[in-house]
């Protein structure tokens, strides 16, 4: 019932935004003369900070049409190449100039924990320089109609496998958060199955493998509350007249407020700062919001089986680091992982993934060579540092390239290291 009564005071408010929104055109017309004074600047800032905080924000564009590559600028093409009911693959198809080598195909595994795969624009953006970029889209459970059948923890895995058999042998996968659980699970059943199109390598980054090192807000409450308190607390149906109608799930605002609520005083000295900006006609600044929360506020739904899942076997029963993972009743043996490499990336400030909760990925996985796994920990980053930002442009996206082309064929492999606070 909650979540009808959102979506009715969003349809009531509706009006209201789509006054704010004409007032506010009318304040910034430069043929109005009080856009030139302090007072129409006021109100303008203020009648928009009143349409964003009422919006519902849509799923965002990557809108990457174009990169650098050797120095030339080449045109991307963004094309679905693989699709399935809860899931679009995603290939950036660069054009390259004629004499270009081959550069390694890397697969990016987006988080699905409640923000579109957009999140990583920037990630995918500073790898299309080096690499063949191909990124998992997951689809908003509310635009599921119930008929597709249910998604859960087994399916993303399931989903995994089906995009490296679709790809072929020597993809270099990237699991960025919440993805690397299902991700090292899914190359585990590859490896016990001795499948010939499993990974050649494997990096993941920000994961919560083990939260029981270094655990974070987040991971505490998880162990706080049984799993029968989220499924009577967070789960709800999609209301109609959404394409999912009925089915249930965990909300994407129900999200978003858990996510805000973290940082409350921070988002509203931005929204305060946004007002201000806006005011002094400083058009930079407010831009700036402007990107960062038309992508943060934009949120999708979770099927309940696979967030109820989630929780019940990653931050509960740690079932990965204790060796009792499933997959279809079938216990997943991360020893069995021999052939492929693994590189483990944190922040050093992350807030999320505790420090230490990624790198266990190397004590469960003691059958990979050690010339073929490398740890780092990037200085002075919280957790969308690891995966965005300048520090993981300069430091930490040429590590996954060299990493990728060691271990798929393209150099001689680098040797085993830890590199900590940014220092080899």
């Amino acid at each position: 019932m909650f979540y009808q009564l959102y979506e009715l005071n969003h349809a009531m408010v509706a009006p209201f935004r789509a006054g704010a929104d004409w007032w506010r055109m009318a304040y910034r017309n430069p043929l109005n003369p009080l856009s030139h004074t302090m007072l129409g600047r006021s109100v303008a800032a203020a009648l928009e900070v009143f349409e964003r905080s009422t919006r519902r924000y849509g799923k965002p564009e990557f809108g990457l049409t174009e990169t650098e590559v050797g120095g030339e600028r080449v045109s991307v093409h963004e094309k679905v190449i693989w699709s399935r009911p809860f899931c679009n693959l995603i290939h950036f198809e660069r054009v390259l100039p004629a004499n270009h080598g081959k550069d390694p195909r890397i697969l990016l595994v987006a988080p699905m924990s409640g923000h579109y795969a957009t999140l990583l624009r920037g990630t995918v953006e500073a790898l299309l320089p080096h690499a063949d970029v191909y990124i998992t889209d997951w689809v908003d459970a509310r635009m599921v109609p119930v008929s597709e059948g249910r998604f859960d923890l087994d399916d993303f895995i399931d989903y995994l496998i089906d995009i490296f058999q679709f790809m072929g042998p020597g993809v270099n996968a990237v699991g960025v958060c919440q993805p690397s659980v299902p991700l090292l699970a899914a190359v585990g059943v590859m490896e016990m199955d001795a499948d010939p199109c499993v990974p050649a390598t494997m990096t993941l980054m920000g994961g919560p493998i083990d939260t029981r090192v270094n655990p974070t807000a987040v991971n505490k409450l998880a162990q706080s509350k049984p799993l029968d308190w989220f499924r009577d607390n967070v789960i709800m149906n999609v209301p109609w007249p959404q394409p999912g109608f009925m089915r249930p799930v965990y909300p994407g605002f129900l999200q978003l407020s858990g996510f805000m609520s973290m940082n409350l005083d921070r988002h509203m000295i931005a929204q305060k700062d946004f007002f201000f900006h806006m005011v002094k006609n400083d058009g930079d600044s407010a831009e700036k919001h402007r990107d960062f929360y038309d992508e943060y506020l934009a949120v999708m739904d979770l099927t309940a089986e696979f967030y109820l899942q989630t929780v019940d076997e990653v931050f509960i029963k740690h079932s990965l680091p204790n060796g009792r993972f499933k997959h279809r009743g079938r216990k997943v043996d991360t020893k069995a992982i021999r052939n492929v490499g693994l590189l483990t990336v944190e922040g050093q400030n992350d807030d999320i993934s505790g420090v230490g909760q990624t790198e266990a990925a190397h004590f469960i996985c003691p059958g990979i060579p050690n010339e073929k796994r490398m740890h780092y920990v990037q200085a002075d980053v919280g957790h969308y540092g690891v995966f965005n930002g300048s520090r993981f442009r300069r430091d930490i996206v040429p590590m996954i390239v060299d990493f990728a082309r060691a271990h798929s064929g393209g150099r001689k492999a680098m040797s085993p290291r830890v590199i900590e606070g940014g220092k080899a």
